[in-house]
């Protein structure tokens, strides 16, 4: 899936695009910029190689997602070739699951607002009046 077979490093935002969590390496440079991405736990630059076996803590908007990198490559490909070039931890996917049933749970309690129709409406209006 690399550009070349001696590929050993790629930079940090073509990789993040060609593995499709971000739409334009734009974004995914100002995501690096504003801390979003960490690799190994610290901080880099947009600039910064990485190359296989290294973990990668990618934050967009309230999720948190950690993988590890498989492959290296500098080609935006299709989804599924692109699932093929990183490992999602199973702590990330246990944290996902977690916070997927809590956002259901969220859902499923808030109570549903309906707009009183003409009949309901007449109703509020003489409770109110009396």
């Amino acid at each position: 899936m690399s550009k070349d077979n001696n590929d050993t490093a790629v930079r940090i935002d073509k990789w993040l695009w060609a593995a499709r969590f971000f739409k334009t390496r734009t974004l995914a440079k100002s995501a690096i910029e504003n801390g979003k991405v960490l690799i190994d736990g610290q901080k880099c630059k947009p600039s910064r190689t990485i190359g296989g076996n290294e973990t990668l803590s990618i934050r967009r908007s309230d999720e948190v997602v950690e993988v590890v990198v498989i492959m290296l490559s500098e080609q935006r490909r299709g989804a599924s070739e692109a699932q093929k070039l990183y490992q999602e931890t199973d702590e990330s996917i246990e944290l996902g699951e977690q916070r997927a049933a809590d956002r259901k749970a969220l859902r499923n309690s808030m109570p549903v607002s309906v707009r009183p129709n003409k009949k309901q409406r007449r109703q509020i209006h003489r409770f109110l009046d009396n």
